[in-house]
């Protein structure tokens, strides 16, 4: 048997950008494929459960999970993966704080669903054949076990103990080679720190930074419909609810260079607890008016406003149980 590092990889609840990422290592995957063996990752490569069932506990080096945990079969292979893996990296969003699926989290199961098969525009679904929930299925005779779906989607370590985070939705190649260097090399930071990424605001690495007053004050916000930013002018003071100056860094700021706003997806600053809260509270603070009309008409223009500041953590923010209570 090798004595490479083993190295695991598997998808929850997300859009498998984060797969794609890997993938995007391009050339340098071929190293890391020299430098582990990867012992599982069901979407690149023939695995099964039961492969990882017959390691021994702790026998993978790393196990990098990402997507959220929304589906029963999710919550027992990341726990067969926590019990198999010295370490586990929530990698991308999702897993982090939940991502972008996670804001099906304000509605109930039942809601999630009559949407999904019944009531989207480009669904045909007269007779309402929704997913079973009993676990249970016949397919030509045969009794078949399918997955649950679970009440509401919970970020990663809040079904297992996490060692290590990776953001980003997803992750850049940068990032999650910087990442997977820091596992091999054993130069760690503390266990629950982010690896990979920068321990500064986005703003920081922002090619427009040096345009943006010390102090933004706007009269209105805009949206990326309504015109065509400078691309040379701080997209905040050109009143685009840019969220940089509340966000990890580490992204090379790629979406400012394409001429749009940060909408979060590296999450908050180690020392932010709740992204949306201070998210909210930042774009408060830059809107210079005092009326109260004028501010609900402003505030109006942000039709969606839990997409806008919670779109890759409210899962993981502190309205989840409340939102949950509500689900009951």
């Amino acid at each position: 048997m090798s004595s490479r590092p083993k190295v695991a990889f598997y998808w929850c609840a997300s859009c498998g950008g984060c797969e794609e990422a890997v993938v995007d290592l391009a050339e340098k995957i071929l190293d890391v494929a020299n430098l582990v063996d990867i012992v599982f990752w069901p979407v690149a490569m023939d695995f099964k459960v039961s492969d990882v069932e017959a390691l021994p506990d702790g026998a993978i080096t790393a196990s990098f999970i990402n997507g959220g945990v929304r589906l029963s079969e999710h919550e027992k292979v990341v726990k067969l993966l926590r019990q198999k893996s010295k370490l586990v990296v929530a990698y991308g969003a999702c897993a982090c704080w939940g991502g972008i699926p996670g804001l099906a989290n304000i509605y109930r199961l039942e809601e999630v669903l009559e949407r999904a098969y019944v009531t989207t525009p480009t669904t045909i679904n007269p007779e309402r054949v929704m997913p079973s929930q009993s676990g249970w299925v016949e397919v030509n005779g045969a009794r078949i076990e399918v997955p649950k779906l679970l009440p509401s989607l919970r970020p990663l370590d809040e079904v297992i103990d996490v060692d290590y985070y990776v953001p980003g939705c997803p992750p850049t190649p940068e990032v999650t080679w910087n990442a997977i260097e820091a596992l091999l090399s054993g130069k760690l930071s503390a266990k629950g720190s982010v690896i990979g990424a920068s321990s500064r605001s986005l703003c920081d690495e922002c090619p427009l930074n040096k345009t943006k007053p010390e102090n933004v004050l706007i009269k209105e916000f805009k949206r990326v419909i309504d015109f065509v930013p400078k691309p040379d002018e701080c997209l905040l003071v050109q009143g685009l609810p840019c969220l940089g100056p509340v966000t990890r860094g580490g992204c090379d700021a790629l979406c400012i260079k394409a001429n749009m706003p940060c909408t979060g997806c590296f999450g908050p600053l180690d020392d932010i607890h709740d992204y949306g809260g201070k998210a909210i509270s930042f774009l408060g603070s830059i809107l210079d008016l005092e009326d109260e009309e004028q501010i609900r008409r402003e505030i109006s223009k942000l039709p969606d406003l839990a997409g806008l500041v919670y779109k890759y953590s409210l899962a993981k923010s502190s309205l989840k149980n409340l939102l949950r209570s509500e689900r009951k």
